[in-house]
């Protein structure tokens, strides 16, 4: 006969497990860089900047207004904001979007 029987050869003993945790590693990785430390960084770069809230500041609450900061103290969680000459409202530190100085121009919206 010219054509000679083909035998399986006996595969490597390779762990299942070890052939999964390379990719799941890599994801896990490329998630924590594009997702998750961008997110840290901001969430840090908004903490400081409520927690440097001055009297005269202009602000964005989460609610969607501008007001002034008349009043700021250290040991609460409150600030006064005047958002017209006859209203001022205490809000939490936390529902603060946005901090702009003194000098800051309001932002124009296209």
């Amino acid at each position: 006969m010219f054509i000679t029987p083909a035998y399986a050869q006996a595969a490597g003993a390779s762990d299942p497990f070890m052939n999964l945790i390379a990719p799941m590693l890599a994801m896990v990785a490329i998630f924590y860089f594009l997702v998750i430390r961008p997110q840290q960084q901001r969430a840090k770069a908004h903490r400081e900047l409520i927690n440097q809230i001055r009297r005269g500041d202009t602000v964005v609450t989460a609610g969607g207004f501008v007001g002034k900061v008349t009043k700021v103290s250290d040991t609460s969680d409150e600030v006064e904001v005047e958002l017209s000459d006859t209203m001022r409202v205490r809000v939490l530190r936390s529902t603060l979007m946005d901090v702009r100085s003194k000098g800051e121009a309001a932002k124009e919206t296209a």
